[in-house]
Order: C-alpha cells, then structure tokens, then sequence
C-alpha cells in the first residue's frame, strides 16, 4: 500500500492575468493608439489644409473700391449732342479712362491731399482698368447723365487692393514696375479721406471672369451657373438611368455569364480614371455628334457617364440591404414582384440611394480633367441664357476656374483661385449634410 501522492497545485489562477492575457492586452492597446494616431493625424492634415485655404482665399471676398465725382463731359462723350447710344458707343473705353484719371487729380486737389512723386500716370494705374469699362456701360444705358457730375464707385487697381490685404507691402512696391511706394502712400492718404474703402466684394460671386490684367475684377458667376448646368444635366440622366439598372440587375436579371460581365464592368467603370471619360466625351459628343465645346450639356454627358458607375454601386448595395423577408411577405401576400419591389423595397433603399446619388453629384461637381478635355477652359465672359438654350451655350465650371486662375501670373489670381476653392468647398459641404439629412428623413426601420 503506497501513500496517496500530494495534489498538484494549478499552474494559473483564475485572478491572475497570464503572460498571454498580457501580450493580447498589449496588443490591443497598441492597434487603440494606432488608429487613434491616424485619426488624429487626418484630423490634423485637415485643419491645416483648411486653415491654410481659408487664410489665402478669404481675402478674395473683399474688395478696395474708390470713390470720386467723375464729370462726364458732353465734348468728349457726345460730341454730337444727340444722346444717340449708338454714337456715344463709338467713344470707347481708351476714351473714358484719360477722364476718370483727371476726375481723381482734380479731387485729390480739392481735397488738399498730396501727389508727391505721383504722375497722371500713375494714378489711372491705382484705378482698374475694368473702371473705364464699367463708366461706359453707365452712360450708354443712361445718355441723360451726359454733362453732369456723377459720383462713381470704381475697383481700386490690382497692386493696391493687394497693399491693403497685405499682399504688397511698401519693400516690394520698390521691385515692382506695376506699382511705386509714393502710390502707396498716396493711398494711406485717400483712405484717411475717405476716398478709399476696402468691404465685401459680391461681385466675386456673380462677377463674370477677367482678364490678366484685371484680377481684380474677375469673379465666378459664369463658373456657378455652368456647374449648376451641368448638375442638373447629371441629374435628370444619371439618376433614373442609375436606379433603373440597379433595379433591373438587382431583382430582375437572370444570374448568367452576360449580367456577370455587366456587374464585372460597371465596378471596372467606377476605377477608370475621370480623365478617359474626357476623351471618350471629346470623341463622341464633340467630334462625332457635334455639339458645341465648352458647353453644359457636353460637360454634364460627360459626367453622367462618369457618376453612373457609383449610382449603380450605390442603389444596389442598398437594395441588397433590405432583408428577403421583406419581398417574401409582400410576395405571399399576393403581391407582383414589381409591386414588392416598388411598393415595399425601393422605399426602404431610398435613403442609401439618395445617398449615393448626391455624393456621385459631389464628386462629379470636383472634377476638372474630362472637362478640360472638351474645351471648358476657354476664356468666357459672357452669362449663359436660360435653360433650354444655355446648355448648348459656353461657360466654365468652379473646378476649371480654379484651376484657371492658378495658371496666371498676377498674384491676385492665386487668391481669386483660393476663394474660389473655398465656395466649392461650401458647395461639396452643403450637398454632404444634404445627403446626412435625406438619408435621416427618409430612413426606415424594420
């Protein structure tokens, strides 16, 4: 008879964490800290990006204007007397502008404010070259101010709308041929005056664009309604061509080889990249169809075909989100398969679609490729008509200015690109929280 052998003690207590137990703790924490570091580092990249847009491009919506009593002389306006627009057009903007730079010495004289070491010359060089412009278009469409004293409010010139958003400062007006340091100070004076004043420019909203030497009135009114054009073109044909295939390949098609090929290229369509949607468009809507370039329809077919893919994607992943039981039911209550499929399915995937729909707008609203492809970075100066006929007549878009204005040389347009880039941004935003909203409003519990 042998003695019974002591027990064994547990080699780990239930109260102990193990080595293992630790490691795994260990690892968890690191993969925490890893994607709290990355989000914290996107976080980061965005607020720079942000700030560093906001700061470079709020300036662009304010504006230094002048102001002056301009006297529109008969003899140099209306020789004739007539008050005959079509002869007082003969008179061009060359003509109007010797006058508004004799209509500011003789202010500036009058209020005793100094011109040291400024010509005549250089003060029409302080005021646009869009000032003569804007006079003109004011007496052809009232003759009957011809030989009064009218007081103007004309755009200050580029250099020194720069000088009070400190783009120009007095060391840099001494290397710069646009502009000289007396013109500087002579400006500190006419804003002591009163003569000079710097507020909200919403002509950089509805302005058209200008031209290189006229960054300070260049604005985005043509680039608004050209996008808003072309998304209303991708709208009306995207999204019922959209919903309509996902419906049919989603609840109808048969599952063979030819749906499998269709669903392989629409996901192949969704990677290709934007700027081969510009050269199919060039091809086929310009070359081939013949319509007209730089227009909204053109550049709105070609943004169709580049947001079908991701309406496509979009609306059948919703549709495929609404459980079975759902068509099961409406099916054994005697339902059609397109009365379970409208009555029942599409409502509860409206939210996912709608979704997918604006953010497929959204994206195809920041795309600048395809549309350099058909000829949308044309200089254009005129506002489209009205629908029908605006579609077919030329404008730009937000992302095409943008990308315009950055390939000038005047520093002026690097901040009109800057602004320009935050009313996109204000765009994209406003049509996200319009998808957030939709997809709460219309969301379906089941």
């Amino acid at each position: 008879m042998t003695d019974a052998s002591a027990p064994v003690p547990p080699k780990s207590s239930l109260y102990a964490t193990s080595d293992h137990v630790k490691r795994r703790n260990r690892t968890e924490a690191r993969f925490r800290a890893y994607g709290f570091a990355a989000i914290a580092i996107g976080i980061l990249a965005l607020i720079l990006l942000v700030i560093s847009i906001v700061s470079n491009g709020a300036s662009a919506f304010r504006q230094t204007y002048i102001t002056i009593p301009v006297e529109l002389t008969e003899a140099r306006l209306d020789p004739a007397g007539n008050r005959d627009p079509a002869e007082m057009a003969r008179v061009t903007t060359f003509g109007y502008a010797p006058l508004l730079a004799q209509a500011l010495q003789q202010h500036l004289q009058g209020q005793g404010i100094s011109m040291e070491g400024v010509t005549p010359r250089d003060l029409m060089a302080m005021i646009s070259q869009e000032a003569p412009a804007q006079v003109r278009a004011l007496v052809l469409a009232n003759p009957e101010i011809v030989g009064q004293t009218v007081t103007m409010e004309m755009l200050a010139g580029g250099r020194i709308d720069g000088y009070f958003k400190g783009r120009v400062t007095l060391e840099t007006a001494e290397r710069d041929s646009n502009v000289s340091p007396a013109q500087l100070l002579l400006a500190d004076r006419m804003v002591e005056a009163g003569m000079i004043e710097t507020r909200f420019n919403w002509a950089f909203i509805t302005g058209p664009d200008a031209s290189d030497q006229r960054p300070e009135a260049a604005g985005l009114g043509i680039a608004i309604l050209g996008s808003f054009y072309m998304m209303i073109v991708v709208l009306v044909l995207a999204l019922p061509i959209g919903v309509a295939a996902s419906i049919y390949l989603e609840e109808f098609a048969p599952q063979n080889r030819f749906t499998d090929a269709i669903e392989v290229n629409i996901s192949n369509l969704a990677a290709v990249p934007s700027i081969v949607f510009g050269i199919l468009g060039l091809a086929i809507f310009i070359n081939f169809a013949g319509l007209p370039q730089s227009a909204p329809i053109v550049g709105g077919l070609v943004l169709t075909l580049m947001t079908l893919p991701t309406i496509i994607i979009a609306t059948r992943a919703s549709l495929r989100a609404v459980p079975p039981s759902i068509r099961d039911a409406a099916l054994g209550l005697g339902a059609s398969k397109m009365q379970s499929v409208f009555h029942h399915v599409l409502p509860l995937a409206a939210p996912g679609i709608l979704t997918g729909t604006i953010i497929g707008l959204a994206q195809a609203l920041g795309e600048t490729a395809p549309l350099l492809l058909i000829g949308m970075v044309a200089f254009v100066r005129e506002f489209p008509d009205a629908p029908p006929e605006g579609f077919f007549d030329p404008t730009s878009a937000l992302p095409v200015q943008v990308y315009n204005w950055t390939q000038r040389s005047d520093p002026a347009f690097v901040e009109r690109a800057s602004g320009a880039t935050i009313v996109l941004l204000v765009f994209l935003l406003f049509m996200n929280a319009m998808a957030v909203i939709l997809r709460r409003r219309f969301e379906r519990r089941w």
